[in-house]
């Protein structure tokens, strides 16, 4: 039988090396919000597809500058004919005998003079050789083509609208991680207030314990305090899950395992959420990338405008092609034997005349989606006018009920402070307290909601603005 000790020092052995090695794979995260934009970029999904993608045009533009350069291309053929072709020929030897004879004067076996035949028919014949060899290369290179060279002057446009939509995912990620990044700081500021609470209330209770056990307060009073520490107890613990809902969340915005650790360092008050948000008179479109892009999507459509109205443009290209031919009776092509040259140069003009119209209804549809292109453009442009509207106006709407929900919270906790007083001096009931704690619980949980809420508006401001 195995020994038990040795079991289990092979099971303290197993448990080590693991706890060791998740350790090791686990990372902790020490981040700034803007730190924390900085791990997402690197890690978020879509975002490294999208720099693929730029990797990929670049490679397309590299394919499309390869086309307009010289090609070269060789090859080396070999072939054996088992069975050499035949073609059959009329008969051109007899009408020269026939004629030697009658010049001659020749007679038939009657005596009579030889008389030419109507027809001679045909024989087979065998042309070439067993054996054949060839080697050359070919060198090709285009002229004119319409779909090249507008290739050609639309590589920058490719870039730049691959460009464009790194920026618009980098917005949209940025935008992800401030809500996520300041919801965990909100969440963890408001369980600091609950706990302060929580303490209030275990002091009060335990006053009350001295008070009743004195026979100053009934039992009823300590129930009441007792239903208020459970259910603020019971919202902290809700509290508590989201914080840790809320620290997964962002997890995943930042593209980490959710066993990495997070520390967060920025801090949240409503200066900070202030700070910033003027001076936004100088909004142009373009700092949107969604107008930018709709502007290189318009740029790559007049490119195609112009590639089909270059379809009536003859393509020129130039070749030049050296081969070298051997035939052998035998296979004994590096031995003595002629190989014979064939040298030539060529140019080639393709010229369109007639193709049913199809290029020129390729044109109007060129033209009718740039035509779309515009409208989108201007579409956009209302919906951003109306987004930024809305921004702003939601924002001086967030900032000023942020400033009256801070000045409510000072004042329910002096008020707090003031009415526990008169109620140690004796001068106020539990009931009155109760209610006035509360009361700041309320004015607390609406001051997180309204910071909340204008943390959100002003990033919704800023990407409204393209400064995000």
């Amino acid at each position: 039988m195995i020994n038990k000790n040795r079991i289990q020092r092979l099971g303290l052995v197993y448990i080590l090396f693991y706890t060791v090695t998740a350790a090791t794979a686990q990372k902790n995260y020490v981040l700034t919000a803007d730190s924390a934009v900085v791990v997402a970029f690197n890690n978020v999904t879509e975002l490294k597809n999208l720099q693929i993608d730029s990797f990929i045009q670049r490679q397309k533009n590299r394919e499309i500058t390869g086309s307009a350069l010289p090609q070269i291309s060789g090859s080396i053929t070999s072939s054996h004919y088992f069975n050499i072709p035949v073609t059959v020929l009329p008969d051109f030897i007899s009408p020269s005998i026939y004629s030697v004879l009658k010049k001659e004067g020749v007679k038939d076996a009657t005596g009579n003079p030889i008389q030419m035949p109507n027809s001679f028919g045909s024989f087979p014949a065998q042309f070439g050789v067993p054996w054949t060899a060839g080697a050359g290369f070919t060198v090709s290179q285009l002229l004119f083509q319409p779909d090249v060279f507008v290739g050609l002057k639309a590589r920058d446009k490719s870039l730049d609208y691959a460009g464009n939509n790194i920026r618009m995912m980098k917005d949209s990620v940025k935008s992800n991680v401030y809500r996520s990044y300041y919801a965990v700081l909100i969440a963890n500021k408001r369980l600091g207030f609950l706990k302060d609470g929580v303490k209030r209330l275990e002091k009060l209770y335990a006053d009350q314990e001295v008070m009743f056990k004195n026979g100053f307060i009934e039992r009823l009073d300590l129930d009441k305090t007792q239903v208020n520490l459970n259910n603020i107890k019971a919202t902290q613990k809700q509290v508590e899950n989201g914080v840790g809902l809320g620290y997964a969340a962002l997890k995943f915005v930042l593209g980490i395992s959710q066993k990495d650790t997070l520390t967060l360092v920025d801090t949240l008050s409503n200066e900070s959420i202030k700070k910033g948000v003027l001076g936004f008179e100088n909004f142009v479109y373009e700092d949107r990338p969604e107008i930018k892009m709709l502007g290189t999507v318009r740029d790559l459509q007049k490119l195609d405008v112009q590639r089909n109205k270059l379809q009536y443009i003859p393509t020129v290209s130039a070749y030049w092609n050296f081969n070298k031919n051997a035939q052998r009776q035998e296979f004994n092509f590096f031995n003595n034997g002629d190989w014979f040259t064939t040298n030539l140069v060529g140019l080639n003009i393709n010229v369109p005349i007639w193709n049913g119209g199809q290029r020129l209804a390729k044109i109007k549809q060129a033209q009718l989606n740039l035509s779309k292109t515009d409208n989108t453009i201007n579409q956009v442009k209302q919906a951003i006018d109306l987004q930024q509207q809305v921004s702003k106006i939601t924002l001086v709407n967030a900032l000023s009920s942020l400033d009256i929900q801070d000045r409510n919270v000072a004042l329910a906790e002096r008020v707090y402070q003031l009415t526990k007083k008169k109620y140690e001096q004796g001068l106020g009931s539990s009931f009155e307290l109760l209610q006035v704690e509360q009361s700041l619980q309320d004015a607390q949980n609406n001051y997180f909601q309204s910071l909340y809420d204008a943390v959100i508006a002003k990033v919704g401001l800023l990407k409204s603005i393209g400064k995000l």
